[in-house]
């Protein structure tokens, strides 16, 4: 009796641990931040425009907000790329990867934190940008002109439209940004890290990617979740919010509690490191 009724116990509390685990899983796996453009949830789309087209099985974003990603003068956000003369096509494309990356990507859950923007409740921060990624992006962009570090902030828009400030000039790239890590740090207030990880190492964020081989991010995503979860600052943040966690549960899981905890005998449900009572 007694060993029968622990192996259930301990079945039965394995599959509760299970359920926790896969509901901590999806709030940071195959998510959408709560943003301007963001669908809810990700989802296929069917036709994603031009260099967004990698994330049409599934993305964040909408055709329309692939389309509008394209312009000069985008509708998004009314920001101009040419505010220090016409950017040249082999520096925008990297915009417009990075533009596609933020808006439709399903694989940003681990780095999403608060802000406090009118426009959107939640943005990325320190993702880990490929190596490979910030080099050629700084290398293409190395020789177009700049007026500022931070494109986030700061800028005049008295005409509607993002201007250089008054009193900056523009200068080259290289010299607001003199290494790439500058640009990917700096240009978009800390959303990406510079990575030393390279493109295939499953430890970086690839801005693009090619379709017919898979979206290499999404096993990226599931590194940093599990290395997330696996951190201290991670368990003292989740845990407060315990008895939340418990009434999402499914109902079958919280059914499955109370009998484990009662088939499971007295002397089985210790409180040290060998116990179920730190579960």
């Amino acid at each position: 009796g007694l060993a029968v009724g622990m192996g259930v116990g301990q079945v039965l509390l394995a599959l509760l641990a299970t359920s926790t685990v896969t509901l901590a899983k999806d709030a940071l796996l195959d998510v959408c931040m709560d943003a301007k453009h963001h669908k809810t949830k990700p989802g296929p789309e069917g036709k994603l425009h031009d260099q967004c087209a990698p994330w049409k099985d599934n993305a964040c974003c909408t055709a329309n907000t692939t389309l509008e990603a394209h312009r000069d003068q985008s509708n998004l956000y009314n920001f101009n790329w040419n505010h220090c003369g016409t950017m040249p096509p082999k520096c925008k494309r990297h915009f417009i990867q990075d533009t596609c990356l933020y808006e439709c990507s399903p694989n940003l859950g681990p780095w999403i934190d608060q802000a406090d923007s009118s426009w959107r409740r939640e943005r990325i921060l320190h993702v880990p940008l490929c190596k490979e990624d910030c080099e050629e992006w700084w290398e293409d962009c190395k020789d177009y002109l700049a007026c500022k570090e931070n494109w986030h902030t700061g800028w005049n828009w008295a005409t509607g439209t993002n201007r250089c400030p008054w009193g900056s000039m523009c200068r080259p790239f290289r010299e607001v940004f003199p290494q790439p890590k500058d640009l990917c740090e700096k240009i978009w207030s800390n959303s990406y890290k510079y990575s030393a990880e390279r493109r295939g190492s499953g430890r970086c964020i690839q801005m693009w990617f090619d379709p017919s081989k898979g979206n290499p991010n999404a096993l990226v995503a599931k590194f940093y979740a599990w290395k997330k979860r696996a951190s201290p600052a991670w368990r003292e943040k989740v845990a407060p919010e315990g008895s939340a966690a418990t009434r999402a549960l499914p109902s079958p899981v919280l059914l499955l509690l109370p009998l484990a905890l009662v088939v499971l005998p007295a002397g089985a449900r210790g409180c040290g490191p060998h116990g179920w009572g730190s579960l």
